[in-house]
């Protein structure tokens, strides 16, 4: 479940209901689903649970409920993260101008985001780097394949060195545009 139903006399359930969860934290509603009147952590279900030597009728919800903490749909992702840090908690209900309950954000979720629009910067800045990078390699080496054209004849003494050279250069330019080429 994503809701719990907050009802007298039902505590066993919600305890059952909260340990079968994924979830570390549930809202929990009474009267009507819209109606929001808690957060519920599952280690405050499970330390109840074992000083109540596992009778889990005998935890009282109400007591180990988190108010809930409503935040407008509207609250730019760097100001919710800020938020979260301010309150020392990872969860709060997302709400409409109106005050619907519109869902939930995590602190988790938001974790992500900035992740996710990090790596997508630094992957622009990283095909920008290597378009700068890529830019003088051409230059290079057809000035290389020049000089090996032109004076390739002409040079009788030392030739080995000369053509070593040459071909280190075009050879290292190509594997740099290579790696470019990856790496954007």
């Amino acid at each position: 479940p994503s809701l719990i139903e907050l009802r007298e006399g039902f505590e066993a359930e919600i305890v059952k209901m909260m340990l079968s969860t994924p979830h570390t934290r549930l809202p929990l509603w009474r009267d009507h689903p819209e109606n929001i009147v808690g957060t519920l952590r599952s280690k405050d279900v499970l330390r109840d649970l074992q000083d109540a030597g596992g009778d889990a009728t005998k935890i009282d919800i109400a007591s180990i409920m988190t108010p809930p903490w409503f935040v407008p749909d509207t609250t730019p992702l760097a100001e919710q993260l800020r938020a979260f840090r301010r309150r020392k908690t990872r969860f709060a209900l997302v709400v409409d101008e109106y005050g619907q309950v519109m869902g939930l954000v995590t602190l988790d979720d938001i974790t992500d985001l900035v992740q996710a629009q990090r790596t997508s910067a630094w992957a622009d800045v990283a095909r920008r780097i290597a378009h700068e990078i890529k830019n003088p390699l051409t230059p290079i080496q057809l000035s290389a394949e020049r000089i090996k054209r032109r004076y390739g004849k002409v040079i009788t003494e030392d030739r080995e060195i000369f053509d070593q050279c040459t071909d280190t250069i075009i050879r290292q330019v190509e594997d740099i545009g290579r790696m470019v080429d990856e790496f954007s």
